[in-house]
């Protein structure tokens, strides 16, 4: 009875198991999102990198300024040397000479400049000036060129078009950066690991994952971020918002490439292939993960029995059985669980809803992995064997709990007397011996029990009895009737 007990406790396992699968993959996804948004954030970071390109253009458009400027003192130049006397220096000489006469030199930077106009705009870069401010939503620019490129964000003008796939955009310079999406061209590459990026601004973002560096700070709960992307996408967490919704079940997320992901449930597409043993996986992260099966990396390990996980996740849920923290509770009986996913299996019991079926004897389950597991039964299919014994077991978490016979390892003990046990479930029936707690009673007599198992063999004798009592008064029904008719 113990064991059919135990049953159901595994049960539970496998379903935080399954839950653990979903939750793992819901997290890697997001760390994911922190990898690869740094790449798909190009378009996000295409106003810093226009702003970042402004500089160098605005410089250029002083600098025509210049060369326009000197092509009018050039001509009154040739208009005095339009007849070049013999020994008299070249034009170009001339035109150095009132270019090395404009000379200015920037003493913060040390950067040159050709007249002191362009020295003087220059300059707001070190005092931070920003003299042209937007009148739609009051954000100021350096320059009069990066306020009208603003100004298109208002508008929705994007006069420069891609010819591959006809985006748009509001500058050149973005257009020049997304053109190398087409062209695969990468030209900055990270010292530290070899990694390219089309933009600047991705290759210092990616640069803070070697000096760790995080300088986007959440005011919620303090967590960082190495780009402000990031950050907006976890705020999402403190502030439930969802942007992005599944067009076939309804379900959102907080970021579209979760979304994108998700909708390969739908599809049935698995592009990410084992190579050792052929199983497909719908990202690339839960294919490493997978990987782990095979090379047996354990790279997680418990510091208080020095257990190891292959993912954090397993780590974190195996943590709740030194500390005893179960955060999901029942609101009918107050049992408590350590995933949503068992709670949401136990108020079948509550409800006695079994919607799983099972297609050969009808016998319905609550949940779907119990329905699987009684299938076994039907197919014969014991795939997880034993090596010591070589007996086999339905599942894998059986053949676990069975290993520790061979191992001796009872990882669960006795708050009241140390005595050890192999499973949660028998720790739980023994600690009920120090507590005297009974929570299964007989609905006939009002008797408790301290386990399930002695509660339904109880049962029995009310089974028994009640066609003894039928019988007892169908025999006196007639002795009756003759006593009347006596």
């Amino acid at each position: 009875m113990e064991v059919k007990e135990e049953s159901e406790e595994l049960s539970e396992v496998k379903e935080e198991s399954e839950e653990l699968s979903e939750v793992k993959e819901e997290s890697e996804e997001l760390m994911k999102v922190k990898e690869e948004s740094e790449e798909e954030s190009e378009e996000l970071s295409e106003v810093k990198e226009e702003s970042e390109e402004l500089s160098e253009v605005k410089e250029e458009s002083e600098e025509l300024s210049e060369v326009k400027e000197e092509s009018e003192e050039l001509s009154e130049v040739e208009g005095k040397h339009h007849m070049r006397k013999p020994g008299e220096k070249p034009l170009s000489r001339s035109l150095k000479k009132i270019r090395a006469k404009k000379s200015a030199t920037c003493t913060q930077c040390g950067k040159s400049f050709s007249n002191t106009r362009n020295l003087e705009i220059h300059m707001r870069i070190h005092s931070g000036e920003k003299p042209f401010p937007c009148d739609q939503c009051g954000k100021s620019f350096t320059y009069k060129q990066s306020l009208e490129i603003h100004m298109r964000i208002h508008t929705g003008e994007k006069p420069f078009s891609c010819n591959q796939c006809g985006k748009s955009f509001t500058c050149k310079q973005s257009l020049e950066i997304h053109m190398r999406i087409h062209t695969g061209e990468k030209p900055f590459s990270c010292n530290q690991c070899g990694k390219s990026f089309t933009a600047k601004h991705n290759l210092e973002i990616h640069m803070r994952i070697h000096t760790g560096e995080k300088p986007f700070l959440c005011n919620q709960c303090g967590k960082s971020f190495t780009s402000k992307q990031n950050l907006e996408i976890h705020v999402r967490v403190h502030t439930g918002e969802k942007p992005f919704a599944c067009d076939q079940c309804g379900k959102s997320f907080t970021n579209k490439l979760n979304l994108e992901i998700h909708m390969r449930v739908h599809t049935g597409e698995e592009p990410f292939t084992c190579d050792q043993c052929g199983k497909s996986f719908t990202n690339k992260l839960n294919l490493e993960r997978h990987m782990r099966v095979h090379t047996g990396e354990k790279p997680f390990s418990c510091n208080q029995c020095e257990k190891s996980f292959t993912s954090k996740q397993s780590q974190e849920i195996h943590m709740r059985i030194h500390t005893g923290e179960k955060l999901f509770t029942c609101d009918q009986c107050g049992k408590t669980f350590f995933w949503a996913s068992n709670l949401k299996a136990h108020l079948t019991v509550h409800t006695n809803e079994k919607p799983h079926s099972c297609s050969v004897c009808g016998k319905s389950f609550s949940v779907l992995q119990s329905l699987h597991r009684h299938q076994k039964t039907h197919t014969g299919v014991r795939e997880y064997m034993c090596f010591e014994c070589e007996k086999t077991f339905t599942t894998a978490q059986c053949l676990k709990l069975h290993q520790r016979i061979h191992t001796g390892e009872k990882p669960y003990k006795c708050s009241h007397c140390d005595k050890r046990f192999s499973q949660s479930s028998t720790l739980k029936t023994h600690e009920r011996i120090h507590t005297g707690e009974k929570p299964h009673t007989c609905d006939q007599c009002g008797k408790s029990f301290s386990i399930k198992s002695q509660l339904k063999r109880h049962m029995k004798i009310h089974a028994v009895e009640k066609p003894h009592h039928h019988s007892l008064r169908s025999r006196s029904a007639p002795l009756i009737s003759l006593q009347f008719s006596q």
